[in-house]
């Protein structure tokens, strides 16, 4: 299976990238991980008619603000989007006029699926959604394809349940919007050493940071001082860029 790295900053789009959205191209299935503004290149990467699926962490702008694009899709087979309870007001506010085109007038059809936090088999593939620690509501994702495991846990602090969602993962893309050393209390956010910890306590194969803060990661030099400092604690970690294709 391929991880297709589309959109990597937080906040806000610049040159070092789009705000954050990772396609996940499996046997069965496509699934997009948020909708930022890194979505518009994604049929470059979809060609085959498999079924779609969009997981979204939450609704902060940077990654939702490419739903205002979905009628530039031509999706076959329609598609499905999961989020929290609750998230299918929030995308009814947003996705509509005078915003942009609401639903229904797309040219394929759209579900939403509410997710519980917990397990769920409904899928071609097994999914495990745990809430996270941020500003405002947040889920954390664990992907099982056959023996394959990928997590996306962004815009969190520290806490259990990326612990849990990451134990024994193939890939863990976890977010890196703090500096070497930051922290924020009122904001949560990892730093490098924190995703390179919980890597090494979840014994995960392969780490890698995503979710770059626009103004702390300005310039691509600060992205790989990040990856030195959480090499110093976790090896195998690499820096994604907009662009990157990982081979799982």
């Amino acid at each position: 299976m391929k991880v297709v790295f589309l959109g990597t900053n937080g906040w806000y789009s610049s040159e070092t990238g789009h705000t954050t959205c990772i396609l996940l191209d499996t046997t069965e299935s496509y699934v997009i991980l948020d909708a930022g503004s890194g979505i518009y290149k994604i049929t470059e990467h979809i060609r085959d008619n498999k079924p779609i699926f969009l997981f979204l962490s939450h609704f902060h702008f940077d990654h939702i603000c490419g739903l205002h694009i979905l009628n530039k899709f031509n999706f076959d087979k329609g598609l499905v989007i999961c989020c929290y309870k609750g998230g299918r007001d929030i995308l009814n506010t947003v996705v509509r006029q005078p915003y942009t085109l609401p639903f229904e007038r797309l040219s394929y059809r759209v579900m939403i699926n509410e997710l519980d936090e917990g397990y769920h088999n409904s899928f071609p593939f097994k999914v495990e959604c745990r809430k996270l620690v941020h500003a405002t509501d947040c889920l954390g994702y664990r992907f099982e394809f056959g023996t394959k495991v990928i997590t996306f846990c962004t815009d969190t602090g520290y806490c259990n349940s990326i612990l849990k969602l990451s134990k024994n993962a193939d890939l863990l893309m976890a977010e890196c919007a703090l500096a070497s050393g930051q922290k924020s209390v009122v904001w949560p956010h990892l730093n490098p050493e924190e995703a390179a910890e919980i890597a090494k306590r979840s014994n995960v194969k392969r780490l890698a940071l995503v979710h770059f803060d626009a103004v702390i990661y300005n310039t691509m030099d600060k992205r790989r001082l990040a990856e030195k400092r959480a090499k110093e604690i976790f090896e195998s970690v690499v820096i994604a860029n907009d662009g990157m294709v990982l081979e799982i």
